[in-house]
């Protein structure tokens, strides 16, 4: 199997951007990424294209959704003219998919250099509440109403009610009641969840692509306007417009170009996926854990030699428990962990440096791609003030929708840098 490499990462800001297309952003990640890989990489090298957007049907565009964006790129000549593209789908793991084909085109020998790309634009044309309902297509909704039930009975077991109802977030009560349980089991309380939240906002403070730029303490976690118990909106990802890509070649690729290039390439080192199931209990390792394993056997490594995360946090809780389900920490340490520092600056372990999906923002087909765009620049060293001390293996664990008591599916990425 070949070995392949991160030559260049772009992102664009995250937040609101009302007046840019959708086009216009992910046009904006490509050349962001071209000029990443550096000066000897020009857009005509690249081969093959990978493509993500999960509501791209609400801005009119169905189907042929990346030969439609990226039209643009390759009538000025940014991409080559004919150049195949391949749509790809997995809800909030969409980017992390969009990775895996080009990487795996590569270990295929059929190409030597490929690209990924993730765009959103979630400030949707219409009511505010829109975005709830495009969302929920994130959901398991063929078998009748049997996501609804599975929750309504766990609901009562964790000792509250289901709350999901049109408008409002299915996904949030959904890990409301995940959270219930997991704090009900380990004793965790609103308090560790607060103190997560309050280091990846203060991530997100030193982060100039970030949707929210401000730090926040445990106490102002706690005191934000309440979305639905356990959490209060700064433990919530916001809605988010923004686009990722990257750019992947083979060794023997890498092997002709200058040694500035090759000294700042990153090795993909394992791609892990797994799905979900109606047949996991609550006490049952999600579907991460799984994902983590075949991550970790292709890379040929174990929890102990990774040095920088970057986790899904849809919320707060999601970080405490991600943490577990990886094998970072043991099951029911997670919160101990984010309560001891350690995962914040200068701590043994540094999660989320991006600032998270809960600061950082969540445009849900570019959100894999923006984990792997803060990876990559931390383990070339060029993160900055946020910049994880001697950060050489990184890994990314991005979840995508929702089937039963865990995400539909889930993507680990593994990473080491060359230093």
């Amino acid at each position: 199997m070949r070995e392949v490499f991160i030559l260049g990462a772009g992102c664009t800001p995250f937040g609101r951007h009302l007046d840019t297309s959708i086009s216009a952003l992910a046009a904006e990640s490509v050349e962001a990424a071209i000029s990443d890989a550096g000066s000897e990489l020009e857009g005509a090298a690249i081969e093959s294209v990978w493509f993500g957007s999960a509501f791209a049907d609400r801005w009119g565009q169905a189907n042929i959704r990346g030969q439609a964006v990226l039209a643009p790129l390759v009538e000025r000549g940014t991409l080559p003219l004919r150049i195949p593209i391949t749509n790809v789908e997995g809800a909030c793991a969409t980017g992390s998919f969009a990775l895996r084909g080009a990487v795996n085109e590569i270990r295929a020998c059929d190409v030597d250099v490929a690209m990924a790309v993730g765009v959103e634009k979630m400030h949707l044309p219409g009511a505010a509440t829109d975005i709830f309902d495009a969302l929920a297509g994130c959901a398991e909704n063929l078998d009748g109403d049997r996501l609804e039930r599975t929750y309504r009975n766990v609901a009562a077991d964790a000792g509250r009610d289901w709350l999901a109802e049109r408008g409002k977030s299915l996904f949030l009560e959904t890990y409301a009641v995940q959270a219930q349980l997991h704090m009900n089991a380990y004793d965790v309380t609103p308090e560790q969840v607060a103190i997560a939240s309050a280091k990846t906002h203060c991530y997100a403070s030193q982060n100039p692509l970030a949707q929210y730029r401000f730090e926040m303490s445990p106490a102002d976690v706690l005191s934000d306007r309440a979305i639905t118990h356990p959490f209060t909106r700064a433990m919530c990802a916001p809605i988010t417009d923004g686009a990722a890509a990257v750019i992947v070649c083979s060794r023997d690729w890498l092997a002709r170009q200058p040694r500035r290039v090759r000294e700042r390439a990153v090795t993909v080192r394992g791609i892990g996926v797994a799905t979900g199931s109606y047949g996991r209990t609550a006490h049952d390792p999600s579907v991460s854990r799984f994902a983590a394993h075949r991550a970790y056997a292709q890379a040929q490594s174990g929890p102990g030699e990774i040095d920088v995360v970057e986790v899904h946090d849809a919320t707060s809780y999601a970080e405490i428990f991600q943490l577990e389900m990886l094998e970072l920490c043991s099951p029911g340490e997670g919160a101990k962990l984010a309560e001891s520092g350690e995962t914040g600056p200068g701590g043994a372990l540094p999660v989320n440096t991006s600032g998270g999906l809960v600061a950082k923002g969540h445009p849900v087909g570019a959100t894999g791609l923006s984990m792997i765009y803060e990876l990559t620049a931390q383990l070339r060293g060029e993160a900055g003030s946020r910049q994880a001390d001697g950060a050489r293996i990184g890994l990314a664990e991005n979840g995508g929708g929702v089937l039963g008591l865990e995400e539909a599916t889930c993507v680990v990425t593994i990473l080491e840098g060359a230093r």
